[in-house]
């Protein structure tokens, strides 16, 4: 399938009435998880023993669907628990209920609601709603990024020694031991590493200056959808290793004072390569 046209850089209105509404969809879920931080879950394996899927994982994809097809009923929707339909308008919504699911089952900070939505097979809005800090971050592609309404952005200056980064590891057992490898020659040479848990909650990071950077391998494209547009729209370097765009293969968002010399780091250490 060739690849989709670059779409213009430039503000687009339908793109911040997506934006908007993709905030609203990720609200009703954040309502939902905040109620229910705590309380026993029915709770299921996925792909792996720690690959968690729960009760309310399912509840909140269902709400945020409903919510959509009830403002857009020709839109498209892939969601990671399971909702998928076409569409007719040229729309598809990328819907993560709860990013970080373990980290919700424990009680721990780091998981968030992800709504993204595509437009011609290109993400030009999204929403990540951390519901623990009640902070929610939006973007539309060239319109800059958002947390809680106020414009956000990347650290403006940064020394890659000393770098703070993220990153995460896959669901896949065999592919952990590569992942700590790769760790192993990195941090060495930076500052420390951060791991949370959830991935658009850690490309938001790097999009309030947080962290410096971010990295992961086997994501799917509900997991960084919407963040990876809110760290490029707040400044970040946003692709994959090699200078393509972000895929399931390896994201990676930096500010751009720290982001060529990480490249290097992570080029020689093959992080993509599993």
């Amino acid at each position: 399938m060739p690849e989709p046209e670059p779409l213009s850089t430039a503000a687009n209105p339908e793109w911040e009435r997506l934006e908007k509404l993709a905030a609203e969809a990720a609200g009703v879920a954040a309502s939902l998880l905040r109620a229910e931080i705590g309380a026993q879950r029915q709770i299921t394996a996925k792909s792996s023993r720690t690959d968690l899927v729960t009760d309310l994982d399912l509840a909140c994809e269902a709400a945020i669907v409903d919510f959509l097809t009830a403002h857009r009923p020709d839109d498209a929707m892939l969601g990671e628990e399971g909702a998928g339909r076409d569409g007719t308008s040229g729309v598809r919504w990328i819907i993560d209920p709860i990013d970080g699911t373990v980290n919700f089952v424990y009680g721990h900070p780091g998981f968030g609601v992800s709504v993204a939505a595509e437009a011609d097979g290109q993400v030009v809005a999204g929403a990540v709603i951390d519901p623990v800090l009640n902070e929610t971050f939006t973007a539309h592609r060239g319109g800059g990024a958002r947390l809680n309404g106020r414009p956000t952005a990347v650290r403006p200056n940064g020394d890659p020694a000393l770098a703070l980064v993220a990153t995460g590891f896959s669901y896949a057992h065999e592919r952990r031991r590569r992942q700590a490898e790769v760790l192993g020659e990195l941090l060495p040479l930076i500052g420390d590493i951060r791991r949370v848990g959830g991935a658009a909650v850690d490309l938001c990071t790097v999009a309030c200056g947080r962290v410096d950077a971010f990295f992961e391998v086997g994501l799917n494209p509900w997991d960084y959808a919407a963040g990876a547009l809110i760290a490029g729209e707040a400044g970040a370097v946003v692709q994959d290793l090699h200078g393509n765009p972000p895929s399931p293969d390896f994201v990676f968002a930096a500010a751009p004072a720290v982001a060529d010399a990480l490249l290097d780091l992570l080029q020689d250490a093959e992080a993509d390569q599993l």
